[in-house]
Parts: C-alpha cells; sequence; structure tokens
C-alpha cells in the first residue's frame, strides 16, 4: 500500500500573480518540485487534481492512505523546500500505522500549514 500525495495544479504562484514569469501556475511548479522530491520512495505516489477548493491556501496537497485520516495542507511556495517538507511529513505518515505523527516529529516546513484533517475513508489497508 502507499499513500497518495496530491497536488493542486490550478493553485496560484503567489498572492499577487497566477503564474511566474514563464507562465507557469504555482501548482504545476509545486508539482514539478514534489515529484522530483518523491523520486524513488516507494511508500508514496504523486497524483495531480485541478482543482483542491483550497485557493486562499495556495499552493494545496492532500494525503491519504486508506484506512488512515487524510490531511489537507497548504499556503506553500512552489519551491524544493517546501516539496521537501511535505515529502518528509508524507514519509513519516505513509510509515505510521495509523496515519498519526507527533508534533514534535513534523518538519518545520510543515507547521502550519494544515487547513484540515479528514476522516478515514473507512477502507482496510
Amino acid at each position: 500500500m502507499s499513500a497518495r500525495l496530491v497536488v493542486c495544479t490550478t493553485c496560484r504562484f503567489s498572492a499577487d500573480a497566477p503564474t511566474d514569469a514563464a507562465g507557469l501556475s504555482g501548482g504545476r511548479r509545486f508539482l514539478d518540485a514534489v515529484s522530483a522530491a518523491v523520486k524513488g520512495v516507494d511508500d508514496l505516489r504523486v497524483e495531480e487534481q485541478a482543482c483542491l477548493w483550497a485557493c486562499v491556501s495556495h499552493c494545496a496537497v492532500y494525503l491519504a492512505e486508506a484506512g488512515k485520516p487524510a490531511y489537507l495542507a497548504g499556503r506553500f511556495a512552489p519551491t524544493q523546500e517546501a516539496a521537501q517538507a511535505v515529502t518528509a511529513f508524507a514519509r513519516l505518515y505513509a510509515a505510521s500505522p495509523n496515519g498519526a505523527v507527533a508534533y514534535r516529529d513534523w518538519p518545520e516546513g510543515m507547521k502550519g500549514h494544515f487547513i484540515a484533517r479528514l476522516p478515514s475513508d473507512g477502507l482496510e489497508t
């Protein structure tokens, strides 16, 4: 089983600009950074979603695995550093039998970025 790390591809690049100088959305840039950060990590799979409806909290990601609560997080800059923090948390989440990650273990780059903790989908792992 692997955890799903879903990245919103339509998130704004910044509060002031929907796209960067090359015309790419922040979500697309963040997807590229997250995809690079999880390369070689077997317990995570990156997916893309056109909109996670978290526009006020761009760039947004959704983390889920069967039988575990899911997390929606946002307010990330589309950078490699933010992608590394998301990936580090996602690896801890995937390794946890119940999806719980102790606050003391959260990567610094994840603190203050959670939007919601969502109930398990009810499926067994």
